[in-house]
């Protein structure tokens, strides 16, 4: 009986082994990339920043034109309370709630236009530096390549990064394009 015990602890053993060594020749090369950081720093995510940012200005100055009329109309309403009848009151604040109305109206268009136009620049850049990372990949034989922006990673070692290499990579491939 003892025997029998002794030689299934001596297979268990030898079978996590070979279980775990075959394991760490499965798992050889793993890289990471922050494609929100390659977004951000190649040559073509700057550019479609700058798009993007332009943009935003645009809107933001018509806002801020729409609330100083808004602020202007407030206060003629507020000076003049004293001396106006309760119906031309009532037809100024009506005036001035519908203008209102038109100013949310226009922040809510300008918020829905920019992320509109931030999913459009995002889905145009993704498969190209997905395109970057499947060359590098395959050209280096990484087994499997990680966005560090996913969930699921916790923590990986800077040496395995490969974020730099691939700005480097995809600012080619665009100069490429031109």
């Amino acid at each position: 009986m003892k025997k029998y015990g002794l030689l299934f602890f001596a297979l268990f053993v030898g079978l996590l082994l070979v279980l775990s060594s075959s394991y760490a020749i499965a798992a050889d090369k793993i890289g990471f990339v922050d494609v929100r950081k390659v977004m951000l720093l190649s040559e073509t995510g700057k550019k479609a920043a700058l798009e993007f940012k332009k943009a935003f200005e645009k809107d933001k100055a018509a806002i801020q034109r729409e609330e100083a009329k808004l602020r202007k109309l407030k206060e003629t309403l507020e000076k003049q309370r004293s001396i106006l009848t309760p119906d031309a009151i009532k037809e100024k604040e009506i005036a001035y709630q519908k203008k209102f109305r038109d100013y949310q109206r226009l922040v809510k268009d300008s918020n829905e236009a920019l992320q509109l136009k931030d999913r459009e620049l995002s889905r145009k850049l993704i498969p190209e530096i997905l395109k970057v990372v499947n060359t590098i990949g395959k050209k280096e034989k990484y087994t499997l390549i990680l966005d560090v922006n996913t969930q699921g990673v916790a923590f990986h070692s800077k040496g395995s990064d490969i974020t730099d290499k691939v700005i480097k990579e995809f600012n080619k491939s665009y100069k490429a394009k031109k």
